[in-house]
């Protein structure tokens, strides 16, 4: 057998002037089988990748160290046809695996700013950052809605309404690419996981997700829609299996829709080891062989570390599971996406001049800051902050310099308070100290700055801790090899350190309680069968809670946590509650300005807080039909809602009013597209206000089973004290839609209620009625 020859410099795929189609077709020309079989394979350059690049000819690389990923370029530059690598990373929230780059609030933080322009600039950050250390491909935005609380990947989603996970998608897809793929800032945005991955089970992670079709068109895949029509580049498929069938194989998901309907024509990646899953964990597949002929037949382009892949799908060709031509489509969709990259007239290596003069910078510095301030949500005050304005009833008032008691196991937490995927998070080998510590400004660094600048002393205790790991009794690995996440054991209350704590608090004129979670219990495979604060953060809260009462010293509890955990009555009758998600390296100095009345809370929850742990799924847009409005030992109320978030100033909403309460769904000349209202918004405090009007639309009788309310529109409006502004509402009647018992999304005529206002509680929505008519 004779090797194959290399092409000609003058070969036409080598000429960047000729169509990309043909160029694609010529290239193909030359590839061998193993060559087009390498092409689609994503290998992990942690293990052997000077052979994934020899031997399996791969065609692109992630969890790449910026020294590895010098050596592979040089590696592939050698290779016979020299096709540039295309080299992906995990850039979730911020250039994660980069020492010394941005990194921003996690994704559910960002979206508790309901601001899709703020998140498309923090996704331009992102990607001039990672395109400077020679990165394509990123593996974000995540798409999921989040149902279960439990779920490990609750902080990776943009909370659980898919109207607002559309629209803030939206934005980050734009963000990461750009002006175009052209741009050599641009990176490749990658919606996940499609599609249904976060319905599970108990909140396990990867577990079957019990879906019906109807069900994933109602609130699933909408956002997945938009994306796939905006030209998000690549989509990543979700590790479950749904009516038994696994996401990797779903040809209805994947071809009759994606594909199909959708009009899609980027490029599809398995997640983690999807193809290997199939053999050594659901069973579903014989051996590689079957499983690497099935993931190609049923429309996969890329297989993200299987290594099995190359010898399986090889195997398949020569037995007749496969023919070569089968491979042609799927090597071409990543070959389009090279010669659109322009990788192979620049592989866009890491720029030693860009990485000095693009990542890290005071402006994307200030970017993160204005994100963070952003993502904090207000949940409780009763007079107590701001700090430093008049003291509440009954409060002491001091002779001497003001004093603040900081005290919880996050308040100085430098690397948890970043949250997952980040350098210390487990995922990358080459940073386990994880970010720049002078880069991170903590709880205690923010406090101790910006109120020392104001007078105050600070005092700090630990006051208890949440957390030790022990090996997982099954084994250190997997069956695939690789690690098993550590089992997580709560570290019981220390007496001596609460009492150290509460002697602290006692000796002050403001308590700030810092309490939350820690990565080990957030994250891909990190689900939790509780929501409440682990270790002794209770007990510390309770101390803390009672030694106060009735001394006039005020309790704020900080909440950062990477989802909504369960908060004890110590909490919820706290003076002040706020939540912070992780907020990033600039969490610290936005929450210290937000305590000292710097800056206005405007945060809204994305998502809803639970009472307790058995009360999933505590989402707002739940179906109608139950029996009865509550448990009957517990309400059904979630502690917090969808949309809630207070401001230091009181807003107030009146006079509604529908412009034309006769909409018709189609078919009239001049008929209304849209329905159109405005509402009166009045400051009535005394303080700025930054108020986010959420709309929300009810239809009240459907020929299937649907959600009582859905948000639809919503928009955020600066308000001057005393000021009073007219807003402007238009939903489009599309939007008034439902998906019926045939699974046809409709607009269905009849009566419905337009509700507008602070949240999506009911006692803060005004409402007027319009009519759909045929």
């Amino acid at each position: 057998m004779t090797s194959p020859r290399t092409p000609s410099p003058s070969a036409p795929y080598r000429d960047p002037a000729l169509p990309t189609p043909q160029r694609v077709a010529d290239l193909l020309a030359h590839m061998t089988p193993e060559e087009k079989v390498g092409q689609m394979m994503q290998l992990d350059a942690k293990a052997d990748y000077a052979s994934w690049i020899r031997d399996y000819h791969a065609g692109s690389l992630l969890h790449t160290s910026p020294e590895r990923l010098a050596d592979a370029h040089r590696l592939n530059a050698g290779t016979r046809l020299a096709i540039p690598l295309l080299v992906g990373e995990d850039c979730i929230h911020g250039f994660s695996f980069f020492e010394g780059a941005t990194i921003f609030p996690t994704q559910l933080g960002m979206a508790a700013s309901w601001d899709p322009d703020l998140i498309e600039r923090a996704a331009r950050v992102t990607a001039v950052e990672a395109s400077a250390a020679g990165i394509h491909w990123t593996f974000s935005p995540v798409l999921c809605l989040a149902r279960d609380l439990r779920w490990g990947r609750v902080d990776e989603t943009f909370g659980e309404d898919p109207f607002l996970i559309g629209e803030l998608a939206s934005a980050m897809v734009h963000g990461y690419q750009g002006s175009g793929l052209g741009d050599p800032t641009a990176v490749l945005a990658t919606a996940k996981h499609f599609a249904g991955y976060s319905e599970t089970q108990g909140g396990r992670d990867a577990s079957e997700a019990d879906l019906s079709r109807r069900k994933l068109r109602s609130w699933f895949l909408p956002p997945f829609e938009r994306v796939a029509r905006e030209g998000c580049r690549t989509f990543m498929l979700g590790y479950q299996t749904t009516d038994g069938v696994p996401i990797t194989l779903n040809e209805w998901l994947l071809t009759d829709v994606l594909r199909g309907e959708w009009g899609y024509r980027g490029m599809l990646v398995t997640d983690w080891d999807n193809v290997g899953r199939m053999v050594w964990e659901q069973h579903v597949q014989p051996d590689f062989e079957h499983a690497a002929a099935a993931a190609v037949s049923a429309g996969n382009d890329m297989i993200m570390t299987t290594p099995q892949f190359f010898e399986g799908a090889l195997a398949a060709l020569r037995d007749g599971l496969l023919t070569e031509s089968q491979l042609d489509a799927p090597v071409s969709r990543i070959l389009t996406l090279k010669f659109e990259l322009g990788l192979f007239e620049d592989p866009r290596r890491p720029d030693p001049d860009r990485v000095r003069a693009d990542i890290g910078t005071p402006d994307h510095a200030a970017l993160n800051l204005e994100v963070a301030r952003r993502s904090l949500v207000l949940l409780r005050n009763r007079g107590a902050l701001p700090l430093g304005e008049a003291a509440p009833a009954g409060a002491r008032l001091p002779a001497r310099r003001p004093r603040l008691a900081v005290v919880g196991p996050l308040a100085d937490d430098a690397q948890a308070q970043l949250g997952d995927w980040v350098g210390s998070s487990g995922q990358a080998d080459w940073m386990p100290d994880g970010q720049p510590r002078e880069m991170i400004t903590t709880v205690l660094d923010g406090l101790r700055e910006v109120g020392g600048a104001r007078g105050w002393e600070v005092a700090y205790a630990r006051g208890a801790d949440i957390l030790v790991l022990a090996p997982d009794p099954e084994g250190e690995t997997f069956p695939d090899g690789q690690p098993r996440p550590p089992v997580v054991r709560p570290v019981p209350a220390d007496p001596d350190e609460i009492a150290r704590a509460v002697a602290v608090a006692r000796e002050s004129d403001v308590c700030v309680a810092v309490v939350g979670d820690r990565v080990e219990v957030t994250g891909e495979g990190r689900s939790t069968a509780t929501l409440d604060l682990l270790g002794g953060q209770i007990a510390l809260l309770d101390a803390l809670s009672e030694a106060l009462s009735g001394t006039g010293i005020p309790l704020v509890v900080v909440l950062m946590s990477g989802k909504p955990l369960v908060l004890p009555g110590s909490a919820l009758n706290a003076d002040a509650v706020i939540w912070t998600a992780n907020p990033g390296m600039k969490g610290g100095q936005a929450l210290a300005e937000l305590l000292f009345g710097d800056i206005e809370p405007s945060g809204r929850l994305p998502i809803s807080f639970a009472r307790h742990v058995g009360q999933q799924p505590a989402y707002y847009n739940q179906i109608r039909g139950q029996h009865g409005g509550r448990y009957a030992d517990l309400t059904q109320t979630p502690a917090f809602a969808f949309g809630e978030g207070l401001s230091y100033t009181t807003v107030v909403y009146s006079d509604l009013q529908i412009g034309d309460a006769l909409v018709h769904v189609d078919g009239q000349a001049g008929a209304e597209t849209a329905v159109r209202a405005r509402v009166t918004v009045t400051n009535t405090g005394e303080r700025p206000a930054l108020e986010t009007v959420e709309v929300y639309i009810r239809d009240l009788v459907t020929s299937a089973s649907w959600a009582d309310k859905e948000l639809k529109a919503y928009r955020q409006i600066r308000l001057a004290p005393g000021e009073q502004r007219v807003a402007d509402i238009e939903v489009p009647l599309a939007a008034c839609s439902i998906v019926d018992a045939s699974g046809r999304r409709v607009v269905e005529p009849g009566e419905f209620e337009l509700l507008v206002g602070h949240s999506s509680k009911e006692g803060d929505l005004l409402r007027a009625g319009f009519t759909v008519a045929s």
